[in-house]
């Protein structure tokens, strides 16, 4: 089974940028009630939509004061232990960050790394791509950041 999930938060200066879990030097970062990691939010999205389990919104609800500052490796370990509960493993993942600055691809296997701990995968299953959107929309006027991601889960 295969999930697609996307995410988007807006950028402003005095916040953190987290992405793959890794902080990032930038002036700018997400404004969000987590950590605002779109990067791991779009992952979890396409995880539990491969086994037709919400999204994230469902589970991690920015309603909850317990979410507030959420570290999201942390909920995607938690999003992990939700697939394995369901009798499925992961198979791989693919994403794509599009953001204007910083450059990513300094710290894509870093991310790469983290998120494969989290979810017990071999790095080699987890791909991580990064591009800009050439000065256009709101990536590229530099008010968003955005991510997708695609999985494959298999139940066992």
């Amino acid at each position: 089974m295969v999930g697609f999930g996307y995410d988007v938060h807006r950028l402003a200066a005095g916040e953190t940028l987290v992405l793959g879990g890794v902080v990032l030097e930038s002036r700018l970062g997400t404004v969000a009630h987590s950590d605002g990691d779109v990067l791991v939010h779009a992952i979890m999205d396409a995880l539990l939509g491969a086994l037709s389990l919400g999204d994230i919104g469902l589970h991690f609800p920015d309603t909850k004061e317990e979410w507030r500052g959420a570290d999201s490796i942390s909920m995607l370990k938690r999003v992990h232990h939700i697939i394995q509960n369901e009798g499925a493993h992961i198979v791989n993942i693919d994403s794509t960050i599009v953001l204007e600055a910083p450059r990513l691809r300094p710290h894509i296997d870093a991310m790469r790394a983290r998120i494969a701990e989290a979810v017990g995968l071999d790095i080699k299953r987890v791909s991580i791509k990064a591009t800009t959107s050439e000065r256009l929309g709101f990536v590229g006027r530099e008010e968003g950041v955005a991510a997708y991601a695609i999985a494959q889960v298999e139940l066992e």
